[in-house]
Protein backbone atom coordinates (compact mmCIF):
# COMPACT_ATOMS: atom_id res chain seq x y z
CA UNK A 1 0.00 0.00 0.00
CA UNK A 2 2.05 3.13 -1.18
CA UNK A 3 -0.71 5.32 -0.49
CA UNK A 4 -1.09 6.56 3.44
CA UNK A 5 -3.88 5.00 5.60
CA UNK A 6 -5.30 8.34 6.74
CA UNK A 7 -5.55 9.73 2.91
CA UNK A 8 -7.33 5.29 1.56
CA UNK A 9 -9.64 6.47 4.61
CA UNK A 10 -10.11 9.88 3.73
CA UNK A 11 -11.30 9.30 0.25
CA UNK A 12 -13.66 6.03 1.45
CA UNK A 13 -15.55 8.89 3.71
CA UNK A 14 -15.48 11.18 0.99
CA UNK A 15 -17.30 8.43 -1.22
CA UNK A 16 -20.24 8.00 1.67
CA UNK A 17 -21.06 11.55 0.66
CA UNK A 18 -20.23 12.44 -2.40
CA UNK A 19 -22.15 13.90 -5.21
CA UNK A 20 -21.13 13.33 -8.29
CA UNK A 21 -17.96 11.89 -9.45
CA UNK A 22 -17.52 14.53 -11.94
CA UNK A 23 -14.20 16.49 -10.90
CA UNK A 24 -15.20 19.92 -11.56
CA UNK A 25 -14.51 22.66 -8.88
CA UNK A 26 -18.02 23.75 -8.56
CA UNK A 27 -19.21 20.40 -8.22
CA UNK A 28 -16.68 18.91 -5.38
CA UNK A 29 -16.17 19.53 -2.17
CA UNK A 30 -12.47 18.49 -1.54
CA UNK A 31 -11.48 21.18 0.03
CA UNK A 32 -14.75 21.57 2.76
CA UNK A 33 -14.41 18.13 2.98
CA UNK A 34 -10.70 18.15 4.56
CA UNK A 35 -11.70 20.49 6.60
CA UNK A 36 -14.39 18.32 8.17
CA UNK A 37 -11.82 15.63 8.31
CA UNK A 38 -9.07 17.96 10.06
CA UNK A 39 -11.14 19.36 12.57
CA UNK A 40 -11.90 17.69 15.61
CA UNK A 41 -15.59 17.04 17.11
CA UNK A 42 -16.04 17.90 20.52
CA UNK A 43 -18.49 16.86 22.92
CA UNK A 44 -19.86 19.26 25.86
CA UNK A 45 -23.23 17.83 26.29
CA UNK A 46 -23.79 14.69 28.15
CA UNK A 47 -24.65 12.43 25.10
CA UNK A 48 -22.86 13.75 22.85
CA UNK A 49 -20.04 11.51 23.35
CA UNK A 50 -22.05 8.84 21.44
CA UNK A 51 -22.12 10.65 18.61
CA UNK A 52 -18.32 11.11 18.56
CA UNK A 53 -18.10 7.14 19.54
CA UNK A 54 -20.60 6.63 16.24
CA UNK A 55 -18.36 8.37 14.23
CA UNK A 56 -15.13 6.42 15.47
CA UNK A 57 -17.02 3.19 14.38
CA UNK A 58 -16.18 4.44 11.02
CA UNK A 59 -12.37 3.41 11.29
CA UNK A 60 -13.59 0.00 12.41
CA UNK A 61 -15.85 -0.40 9.41
CA UNK A 62 -13.25 0.96 6.40
CA UNK A 63 -10.96 -1.55 8.25
CA UNK A 64 -13.43 -4.35 7.09
CA UNK A 65 -14.74 -3.24 3.20
CA UNK A 66 -11.40 -2.63 2.49
CA UNK A 67 -9.36 -5.62 3.83
CA UNK A 68 -6.96 -3.90 5.47
CA UNK A 69 -5.37 -4.91 9.08
CA UNK A 70 -6.68 -3.02 12.03
CA UNK A 71 -4.11 0.22 12.19
CA UNK A 72 -3.50 1.86 15.23
CA UNK A 73 -2.24 5.01 13.34
CA UNK A 74 -6.26 6.46 12.87
CA UNK A 75 -6.94 5.72 16.94
CA UNK A 76 -4.31 8.08 17.62
CA UNK A 77 -6.59 11.37 16.97
CA UNK A 78 -10.60 12.47 17.80
CA UNK A 79 -13.70 11.91 16.11
CA UNK A 80 -13.53 14.38 12.97
CA UNK A 81 -16.21 16.52 12.58
CA UNK A 82 -17.05 14.87 9.12
CA UNK A 83 -16.71 11.66 10.66
CA UNK A 84 -19.74 12.84 13.12
CA UNK A 85 -22.02 14.25 10.40
CA UNK A 86 -21.37 11.09 8.11
CA UNK A 87 -21.90 8.21 11.24
CA UNK A 88 -25.44 10.72 12.37
CA UNK A 89 -26.86 10.66 8.75
CA UNK A 90 -27.09 7.22 9.34
CA UNK A 91 -29.24 7.44 12.44
CA UNK A 92 -30.85 9.91 11.31
CA UNK A 93 -31.84 7.73 8.08
CA UNK A 94 -32.70 5.10 10.32
CA UNK A 95 -34.78 7.87 12.60
CA UNK A 96 -36.75 9.67 9.91
CA UNK A 97 -36.29 8.03 6.57
CA UNK A 98 -34.39 9.89 3.66
CA UNK A 99 -30.97 8.52 2.98
CA UNK A 100 -27.84 9.16 4.74
CA UNK A 101 -26.53 11.26 1.92
CA UNK A 102 -29.78 13.47 2.14
CA UNK A 103 -29.52 14.16 5.66
CA UNK A 104 -25.36 14.95 5.76
CA UNK A 105 -26.21 17.34 2.83
CA UNK A 106 -29.11 18.86 4.99
CA UNK A 107 -26.28 19.35 8.13
CA UNK A 108 -24.03 21.45 5.91
CA UNK A 109 -27.14 23.00 4.57
CA UNK A 110 -28.18 24.09 8.19
CA UNK A 111 -24.70 24.99 9.02
CA UNK A 112 -24.48 26.97 5.86
CA UNK A 113 -21.57 25.34 4.38
CA UNK A 114 -23.52 23.35 1.62
CA UNK A 115 -22.35 25.50 -0.97
CA UNK A 116 -18.78 25.63 0.05
CA UNK A 117 -17.38 23.84 -2.48
CA UNK A 118 -14.00 23.72 -4.38
CA UNK A 119 -14.88 26.53 -6.17
CA UNK A 120 -16.09 29.25 -3.20
CA UNK A 121 -14.19 32.00 -2.75
CA UNK A 122 -15.41 32.35 1.13
CA UNK A 123 -12.33 33.17 3.49
CA UNK A 124 -11.73 30.31 5.55
CA UNK A 125 -11.87 32.24 9.00
CA UNK A 126 -15.22 32.16 7.68
CA UNK A 127 -15.56 28.56 7.57
CA UNK A 128 -13.41 27.90 10.59
CA UNK A 129 -15.85 30.43 12.72
CA UNK A 130 -19.01 28.23 11.50
CA UNK A 131 -17.18 25.33 12.75
CA UNK A 132 -16.00 26.93 16.18
CA UNK A 133 -19.61 27.98 16.63
CA UNK A 134 -21.38 24.37 15.95
CA UNK A 135 -18.66 22.75 17.93
CA UNK A 136 -18.30 24.79 20.97
CA UNK A 137 -21.62 25.34 20.92
CA UNK A 138 -21.78 29.32 20.54
CA UNK A 139 -24.87 29.04 18.00
CA UNK A 140 -28.15 30.63 18.65
CA UNK A 141 -30.49 29.26 21.18
CA UNK A 142 -32.82 28.32 18.51
CA UNK A 143 -30.64 26.48 16.83
CA UNK A 144 -29.56 28.71 14.11
CA UNK A 145 -25.71 28.25 13.78
CA UNK A 146 -26.14 24.61 14.64
CA UNK A 147 -27.51 21.05 12.63
CA UNK A 148 -30.85 22.13 13.86
CA UNK A 149 -32.52 25.68 13.34
CA UNK A 150 -35.83 25.61 14.71
CA UNK A 151 -39.05 28.30 14.26
CA UNK A 152 -40.05 26.95 17.57
CA UNK A 153 -37.86 25.14 19.86
CA UNK A 154 -39.04 23.82 23.19
CA UNK A 155 -35.81 24.98 25.23
CA UNK A 156 -31.97 26.35 24.51
CA UNK A 157 -30.65 24.11 22.04
CA UNK A 158 -27.04 24.81 23.28
CA UNK A 159 -28.04 22.22 26.35
CA UNK A 160 -29.41 19.63 24.65
CA UNK A 161 -27.95 16.49 23.17
CA UNK A 162 -27.36 16.14 19.46
CA UNK A 163 -29.95 13.28 19.12
CA UNK A 164 -32.87 15.14 21.03
CA UNK A 165 -32.17 18.61 18.94
CA UNK A 166 -32.41 16.34 16.11
CA UNK A 167 -35.62 14.54 17.05
CA UNK A 168 -36.52 18.16 18.39
CA UNK A 169 -36.51 19.78 15.31
CA UNK A 170 -38.52 16.63 13.14
CA UNK A 171 -41.39 17.36 15.27
CA UNK A 172 -40.58 22.06 14.52
CA UNK A 173 -40.22 21.26 10.93
CA UNK A 174 -43.63 18.99 10.91
CA UNK A 175 -41.01 15.96 9.30
CA UNK A 176 -43.45 13.10 8.55
CA UNK A 177 -41.93 10.00 10.74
Amino acid sequence: MSEPLENLYFSWLCAKVNRVEVPTPSLTYWKLFRKLFNTEYVWLVSGDDNRGEDGLELREEFFVESNLEDDDSLSMIGCSIFEMLIAFSRRAEFNAGETPEFWFWKFLENLELHEENDASTTPPEKIDRILYDFVWRDYDEDGYGGLFPMNDPPEDQRKVEVFYQFCQYLVDQDWPI
